[in-house]
C-alpha cells in the first residue's frame, strides 16, 4: 500500500487534532493547521520542501500568533482572591481569640468558619478583613 504526500499529511493532521482532544492543548490545534497547509500545498502539486515550509509556517505563525495573544491578554485572575468570584472577599469579621498557629474559629453568614491570619506578626483580636478563600479556610489580615 503506497499512501500518497497528501493523504499522509491529512493523518499527521488528523492525529494532531486527537491528540488535541485528548490533552486540551491548545497548540496542537494550530499544529495541526500547519499540517493541512502541508496537504493543500500537496494537493497544489507542489513539492516535497515547499511543502514542509508550508506547513512549517501556517503552524508555527499560529503558535507564534497564539502565544502573543495570550500574552497580551492574561486570563482571568484566580478565584481565591477575586472578588468577583468570591463576594465575601472585602468582608469584615470579628475574631475573639487566636491560636497560636495564626488560626482561628469564627461564626460568619450563620455558621463556623475556620480564619488564618495572613498579615504581618502575631494577630490579636479584634475586627479582621476577609482577603481570599483558601478552601474552607477564610484568609484574613487588618
Amino acid at each position: 500500500m503506497n499512501l500518497s504526500a497528501e493523504v499522509l499529511w491529512w493523518i499527521a493532521a488528523g492525529v494532531l487534532v486527537a491528540a488535541e482532544l485528548t490533552s486540551g492543548s491548545f497548540y496542537l490545534l494550530m499544529l495541526a493547521m500547519g499540517m493541512s497547509a502541508g496537504a493543500l500545498a500537496a494537493h497544489a502539486g507542489l513539492g516535497q520542501p515547499v511543502q514542509f515550509i508550508a506547513a512549517a509556517l501556517v503552524g508555527g505563525g499560529a503558535v507564534v500568533l497564539w502565544r502573543a495573544k495570550r500574552k497580551r491578554n492574561p486570563g482571568p485572575a484566580p478565584g481565591s482572591p477575586n472578588r468577583n468570584v468570591n463576594l465575601d472577599i472585602g468582608s469584615r469579621i470579628q475574631v475573639a481569640q487566636w491560636q497560636a498557629d495564626g488560626t482561628a474559629r469564627v461564626q460568619y453568614r450563620g455558621t463556623a468558619w475556620d480564619v488564618r491570619y495572613q498579615g504581618q506578626g502575631t494577630p490579636a483580636a479584634g475586627e479582621f478583613t476577609i482577603r481570599a478563600l483558601d478552601g474552607n479556610w477564610l484568609l484574613v489580615d487588618r
